[in-house]
């Protein structure tokens, strides 16, 4: 006869380890995270509370707490309530703190107060790596991605959602006026006294709501960048990679290795294009890995003149793709790509074989151009194809040799993208996964920062173990 694999009873006596060490194998990452903090200078790094005061209550040291949020954003537990509670029943987590259990006010402040120190805890753990060997590669990927914040969508307003907005209010009175004027007009009665009542005051609250909304608008157009976040002040409505979505929250860098995909730095910006981030971003990233040069793959999102020559001054080779933002090839002309530069001859050589010589030099938005066309346009056959004005002109920025080398080496390695793809988007889909709601718990731009800093640093403390093992990982740290 089949049976059920059947438990214990829960009134019968056991007889468990004498000790707690006992729960915990060898191989347990917890180890990893006991090891770490461990070898850490706290005091040193800044942290707050490393020295007993002499009077009032006992503290926890800082390193109990360390421990507990490391393990938490390790395992998808970043709520400081839920913290508390695994601290009370879980027993990794109780072999990590001592059996402490914290109040959740108590953790809450330890991350809140203790922001600048986390971030660097995040950074030692990659010089721990640099010093492990693991980031012997010149090479880093870079990408950004949006992260929704606590701010919700309708807790935001730019420019065309207040307008839009303020048009649906003043649809919605308009609607609510045409129906009072009905009412009005039909025979008195008590249902009626009841439909007027109800009619006025909704049409109060949307002119409370309409001079809310004014005044937000007034306080919207002092802003720089022309909105405004309730919520979260320093959250940023950024549009996504869907056509018509969008996220209220923070774009957050990173540069990833292109070996074992370790996040070699990051930031977290709350500005909503990547353009302006090249530069400081490769230059973080050779700084963190000590060398004298560093190759850098982006995506088009990233491409600016300016960027491109500041990584190029600094020994920073970057690889990354031009944006097409004319439009002349979908209407069937002709592009600068397919004018042929003679550098030894300062001329371009056109499709139709006419030398387009230098004519002068001028400044446009701190770029100095220089300016080519040739007389013969107006007898080419093929004018039709290249432009509707009286001659083709092309314009050549005065370092364009550095914009044409990174095409070059885009030209010769036509799998870059794909490997910076395959390289940076994984950690922040896995980053994701972790957060669970991909939402930050925390509020303003240093705070965001930190909530960062510690899924930074769960990801490749992950990463790390599943390269060079537990054992072997926890033996470097004690080295």
């Amino acid at each position: 006869m089949k049976r059920f694999v059947e438990g214990l009873d829960r009134g019968q006596s056991t007889v468990f380890p004498e000790t707690l060490d006992d729960f915990v194998e060898e191989e347990n990452p917890v180890r990893v995270i006991e090891a770490f903090v461990e070898a850490l200078d706290l005091g040193d790094l800044g942290f707050s509370g490393v020295d007993p005061m002499a009077t009032g209550r006992p503290s926890y040291h800082p390193s109990v707490l360390l421990k507990l949020y490391i393990y938490g954003y390790l395992n998808r537990v970043q709520s400081s309530r839920r913290l508390e509670r695994e601290a009370g029943r879980n027993v990794e987590v109780m072999w990590l703190t001592g059996r402490l259990v914290p109040d959740h006010k108590t953790i809450a402040d330890f991350r809140k107060d203790n922001g600048p120190a986390i971030r660097k805890v995040c950074a030692q753990f990659v010089t721990l790596c640099r010093r492990l060997g693991l980031l012997a590669t010149a090479g880093v990927a870079i990408d950004g991605s949006k992260f929704k914040a606590v701010n919700n969508r309708d807790r935001n307003f730019t420019a065309a959602k207040m307008k839009r907005r303020m048009a649906q209010i003043e649809e919605s009175v308009a609607r609510y006026l045409h129906q009072l004027d009905s009412t009005d007009r039909q025979e008195p009665s008590l249902a009626q006294a009841m439909r007027t009542t109800r009619l006025k005051e909704k049409i109060a609250r949307l002119k409370e709501e309409m001079q809310r909304l004014e005044a937000l608008d007034a306080e919207r157009r002092e802003r720089p960048d022309q909105q405004i976040s309730l919520t979260d002040p320093d959250a940023r409505s950024m549009a996504t990679s869907g056509r018509g979505s969008g996220v209220v929250g923070y774009n957050v860098q990173a540069a990833v290795d292109t070996e074992h995909h370790l996040i070699v730095t990051h930031e977290v910006t709350n500005l909503g294009n990547d353009t302006a981030q090249l530069a400081r971003m490769s230059k973080q990233a050779k700084a963190t890995l000590g060398r004298d040069t560093l190759d850098v793959v982006a995506d088009r999102g990233y491409f600016s003149s300016t960027e491109i020559l500041a990584c190029d001054d600094a020994g920073i080779t970057v690889t990354l793709p031009k944006p097409q933002t004319s439009g002349s090839r979908a209407k069937g002309r002709f592009v600068k790509a397919d004018f042929r530069y003679l550098a030894d001859e300062d001329v371009y050589i056109c499709p139709a074989g006419e030398r387009l010589k230098y004519y002068y030099t001028n400044e446009e938005k701190g770029l100095k151009l220089r300016r080519y066309w040739t007389n013969a346009c107006g007898t080419c056959a093929i004018k039709h194809r290249c432009t509707t004005g009286k001659e083709r002109r092309i314009t050549r920025w005065e370092h364009e040799p550095v914009l044409e080398a990174v095409q070059r080496r885009l030209d010769e390695n036509p799998q870059a993208m794909r490997q910076r793809r395959e390289t940076v988007e994984h950690p922040f889909g896995t980053i994701k996964a972790r957060m669970g709601a991909t939402h930050f718990l925390m509020k303003r731009l240093p705070r965001v920062a930190t909530e960062m800093a510690l899924h930074v640093l769960a990801y490749n403390l992950t990463r790390v173990m599943n390269i060079l093992g537990i054992a072997p990982l926890i033996n470097a740290m004690r080295a």
